[in-house]
């Protein structure tokens, strides 16, 4: 990430919320953490922001996670969906698979699928997208689980001006070299003192929590955004059960 860049987004997002450096830190609960960013960019350091930080600051400055951080108003998959679009045509976009590290280009396919619903009543402006679930990250949720062939309707996070909420279920990019494999999940948000874990909720636990420390200094060379919140599942049924065994 470009520290300079970003902060020269978070300035002109400064000034046209009309907020101080200290004012927008303050409300985000990250005391500091432009005026840190500002000091980094001076002298050359190596503390920055991270991506949990980049969240919190975003609907302070009424933008997008991925504005802030990349200069793009949201992910590639929300800049797709056409205002223009028929009302209620959601695309399915790919799949929510924990642990699987595609490469990018698996993820430009033209034959999009589309499903239909209502817009989301809580946030009737924000795009809408759809992902398949494969695996089994969250067959153990509660109060009631999401299994493999299930369909997650979301929103685009950064549409909603929410900060991280503990307890919400998003689905969370993760990238690693350089930006060229890429993993989406649905994961269950924890927030902890000093960093954000994203669990998932399952049976098989080889499948590990990922945990972002709020430390401007730590790179572990993979990136982690937020792109959706969920807000509801469905699961089409088969047409008919499979044939008894006689």
């Amino acid at each position: 990430m470009d520290k300079a860049a970003v902060l020269a987004r978070i300035e002109e997002r400064l000034k046209a919320v009309g907020l101080s450096a200290d004012a927008a830190s303050a409300e985000a609960k990250k005391p500091d953490a432009i005026r840190n960013l500002r000091r980094a960019v001076k002298t050359g350091g190596r503390q920055g922001l991270t991506m949990a930080t980049l969240s919190a600051l975003a609907p302070v400055l009424q933008t997008t996670v991925g504005y802030l951080a990349e200069g793009s108003n949201g992910s590639a998959i929300f800049d797709s969906v056409s205002e223009a679009r028929r009302p209620g045509s959601i695309p399915v976009v790919g799949k929510v698979a924990a642990g699987v590290f595609r490469e990018v280009i698996e993820h430009e396919d033209g034959n999009t699928e589309y499903i239909f619903d209502e817009p989301d009543p809580e946030f009737p402006n924000a795009r809408q997208v759809a992902f398949t679930v494969e695996g089994d990250s969250l067959n153990e949720l509660k109060p009631r689980p999401i299994l493999d062939g299930d369909t997650l309707i979301c929103v685009d996070f950064g549409d909603t001006g929410l900060p991280l909420i503990d307890g919400a279920i998003v689905i969370v990019q993760r990238t690693r070299d350089g930006g060229q494999t890429i993993e989406w999940s649905a994961k269950q948000v924890e927030l902890h003192p000093r960093r954000t874990e994203y669990h998932p909720r399952s049976s098989n636990k080889a499948l590990k929590p990922i945990v972002v420390p709020d430390d401007p200094d730590a790179d572990s060379g993979e990136q982690v955004e937020v792109l959706a919140l969920v807000r509801r599942t469905s699961y089409s049924l088969p047409k008919a059960a499979p044939p008894r065994r006689r």
